[in-house]
């Protein structure tokens, strides 16, 4: 257990509630929130709602429930099948496989911070951990389960008794139950303390190479990536939550609509959340379509203005970066790498 990085790393569920325990002063189940001494250097408070308090058995048993492939139809599918703990909890295929081989319909993404925003999914359809955890257990591309099916797998399975138990107060085992112990995981796999947190937040400017530092200033700037992907001291996550179109995608015959798959509002056509940027080094291929191989690419496809259509967002334009700017801009992202990452079963 580490008080900087990742705040959780991920061992065997006891392991992990007892480093919980520790960590937070607890005794028993009692609901906590996160201290600020265990987060990562300039990180705020992890928001914990009240519907589904904070503790040391419920995520142990979400943690065990995230890497049990009993959760899908065919018993070969877990969260953590997709959401790799040695890819930054994300996936290293433009889409990842599901139930039957089948294809899920967008590319994975690290779900490292997730607890920190409001809205989950590309497309915003998932108010908070707790909903967007049952998203992919139904989803017929990715674990293709209904309600009752899951709640059958898990009660067959006799360990669960006890961790329900000692979770919730007693055995009994229901979806909302379940959902919640997963987000409940999920919400402590807080990952900080980048090389650029200590430049940041600790004042150490041989913390980041002068080729990173001219990435942050451009980053602010000349590369104009702060408009979407911002950063403040209050929410240091490098990304503003909303919606843009960047024209990936959009060549397609079909194009994936995104946002406004939720809204049916025409101006949403093709715009994406936009992701946070911690650990982008690490989460490889990206945007929605997993289309984009490299970082490098990532750059160039910004400095080159997006792809056209008629939705671009009016912040997309072409950036005219030297071979040099660009290379300072991946010297940036790079530091926004955690030292700690997680490890898996």
């Amino acid at each position: 257990m580490k008080s900087r990085g990742l705040v959780w790393p991920v061992g065997a569920a006891a392991g992990l509630a007892a480093a919980l325990v520790l960590a937070l002063g607890l005794a028993g189940a009692d609901p906590v929130p996160l201290p600020a001494t265990a987060l990562p250097l300039g990180f705020p408070p992890v928001p914990v709602p009240a519907d589904n308090p904070l503790t040391p058995a419920k995520v142990a048993l979400g943690e065990r429930l995230f890497s049990d492939p009993a959760l899908s139809s065919d018993g070969k599918i877990s969260c953590s099948s997709c959401h790799l703990p040695q890819r930054a909890f994300a996936d290293q295929t433009p889409f990842s496989l599901g139930v039957g081989g089948q294809l899920g319909p967008r590319n994975t993404p690290t779900i490292l911070n997730a607890a920190y925003s409001a809205k989950l999914l590309w497309d915003g359809a998932s108010q908070g951990l707790e909903e967007q955890v049952r998203y992919p257990i139904t989803h017929p591309r990715e674990m293709s389960m209904t309600n009752s099916k899951v709640i059958k797998a898990v009660e067959e399975k006799a360990e669960y008794r006890p961790l329900f138990a000692a979770a919730f107060g007693d055995d009994k085992i229901t979806y909302e139950r379940i959902s919640h112990s997963i987000a409940s995981f999920e919400r402590t796999l807080i990952a900080g303390d980048s090389p650029f947190d200590r430049f940041f937040f600790g004042n150490d400017a041989s913390a980041i190479s002068a080729s990173a530092r001219r990435g942050w200033e451009l980053f602010q700037g000349k590369a104009a990536c702060a408009q979407c992907h911002s950063f403040t001291r209050e929410s240091p996550f490098f990304t503003d939550g909303e919606y843009h179109n960047v024209g990936v995608g959009w060549e397609s015959e079909k194009p994936d609509l995104g946002r406004y798959d939720v809204t049916k509002a025409k101006e949403d056509r093709g715009r994406f959340r936009t992701p946070g940027l911690r650990n982008v080094a690490l989460t490889a291929p990206y945007m929605h379509d997993g289309s984009v191989a490299t970082l490098a690419e990532v750059v160039a496809v910004f400095d080159r203005g997006g792809l056209p259509n008629n939705y671009l967002d009016e912040r997309i334009k072409p950036l005219q970066l030297s071979p040099e700017e660009r290379a300072d801009l991946l010297a940036f992202l790079e530091s926004l790498s955690s030292p700690l990452q997680p490890k898996g079963r």
